[in-house]
């Protein structure tokens, strides 16, 4: 029965990324703010979800290891899976917005996270409402920076989206996000069933099984939109999912309840956290050098490869 919910998750998850696709390019003509803008605020609500329902549920509990585990896991999954394989499907052109906020945000909240947790052992609700403060403040910035260019990369767009109604970018909207949602929790269910069978750790689970289930929807949504040549929604729905899994996912569960560090798990400071900044830190040589703002199919490559290194390590 749990291959079937994998299954069905999969079909699930990919059925509702192409609906959010389609639902931000609509978007991005309705409110004329970039499409990279839209990929990292409706497509990053959408998919960090699950996210947030595992890790407030682990958090509730008392299982930090899985809170933890889960979005540190999907963090690296991100990058090392899911932009591995859509720059090898198709070599991405970065925006050069991309370095001045973007990724300097992504590493900010990497470092903070990792200082709040070294500190005591654990993510408080005060620190967990300074994460959430600091997300809404960079959507701020990122919107009006975003208005004031009237580019709006709308190139390689269907102009046809431009006249799409309201309504049915909301019922887009909706059946995309239900899609992932629901999709996500078949998936991660049928995932955990699996591992528990063939008994692997809760943190072992949390970090690779699951990390990778809650990252099945960046996955479809990015493939899809690199298929269509939506290059900057790929992007900025992988950024903006890393910012806001630190951000929302385990501020939220924090404010909720406190996340405790397991000192049985000592490997999620001394190592896993320095995957996922080593991950996030690679991405400005790997847009500089050689060929510069496009990650390619070798990068690709590199990235996915070292991705299958981390997940031997972790299940070792």
């Amino acid at each position: 029965m749990s291959v079937f919910w994998v299954i069905a998750g999969l079909a699930l998850l990919v059925v509702g990324g192409d609906f959010l696709v389609r639902a931000s390019v609509g978007l991005s003509f309705k409110l004329k703010i970039s499409k990279l803008v839209i990929g990292m605020t409706v497509v990053s609500f959408a998919t960090s979800a699950p996210e947030l329902l595992v890790s407030l549920q682990a958090a509730l509990e008392g299982v930090s290891d899985i809170a933890l585990g889960n979005v540190i896991g999907s963090n690296i999954a991100n990058i090392g899976l899911v932009l591995g394989i859509t720059a090898i499907i198709s070599p991405l052109a970065v925006d050069k917005e991309f370095y001045k906020l973007n990724w300097p945000m992504m590493m900010l909240l990497s470092f903070v996270l990792y200082y709040f947790l070294k500190n005591d052992g654990v993510l408080t609700a005060i620190e967990g409402a300074i994460l959430l403060v600091a997300l809404v403040i960079f959507l701020v910035v990122l919107i009006r920076s975003s208005r004031k260019s009237t580019k709006a990369n709308i190139d390689e767009v269907d102009d046809a989206l431009a006249a799409v109604s309201n309504f049915k970018i909301i019922m887009w909207l909706l059946i995309g996000a239900a899609g992932l949602y629901f999709g996500s929790l078949w998936l991660v269910d049928g995932a955990k069933e699996l591992a528990t069978t063939i008994g692997i750790s809760d943190y072992a689970i949390s970090v690779t099984v699951i990390a990778i289930g809650t990252s099945v929807p960046e996955l479809a949504a990015s493939v899809i939109a690199a298929l269509k040549k939506e290059k900057a929604i790929s992007l900025g729905n992988l950024i903006g999912s890393n910012i806001f899994n630190i951000a929302s996912v385990l501020g939220l569960t924090a404010m909720i309840k406190p996340i405790v560090v397991n000192p049985e798990t000592p490997e999620i400071l001394s190592t896993n956290i320095f995957w996922m900044i080593g991950f996030a830190a690679i991405l400005i040589p790997f847009i500089i050098i050689p060929k510069r703002f496009e990650i390619g199919r070798i990068k690709g490559f590199l990235l996915f490869g070292a991705y299958l290194a981390f997940i031997y390590i972790a299940l070792k």
